[in-house]
């Protein structure tokens, strides 16, 4: 991979990191809220509960995407970016531009999907 779609990658995946960073912060500060709001009935605890379960599925999700940048990264700095971790050959620069944490080239990614 040339330097400059390296650099391209890497702005992209800190870009994508800070993005991640102010979510998980948004969604923290918005379960802060609710559990300090005032419930006067069953319905408001439902309701409450219900937003709790999905900012934490949220947080769940968005956690782990930062973990898959991190390891990303890392790869950039030590000259593995963009090689399928299962065949070992380059994965394709358009699937990296979708999903540039990606770790699975297509194919190998739905033989992945097909197994669980």
């Amino acid at each position: 991979m040339q330097e400059s779609e390296l650099k391209y990658f890497k702005e992209m995946l800190e870009s994508r990191k800070e993005q991640i960073i102010k979510n998980i912060k948004g969604v923290n500060e918005e379960l802060n809220q609710l559990s300090s709001m005032e419930l006067n009935d069953e319905g408001d605890h439902a309701s409450v509960d219900n937003s709790s379960m999905v900012e934490s599925a949220i947080i769940q999700q968005q956690e782990q995407e930062l973990r898959e940048i991190d390891v990303t990264l890392g790869k950039i700095v030590t000259g593995d970016y963009g090689i399928c971790e299962m065949c070992e050959d380059p994965i394709g620069f358009q699937r990296l531009k979708v999903k540039p944490h990606a770790i699975y080239c297509i194919d190998c990614r739905e033989i992945i999907e097909k197994s669980r």
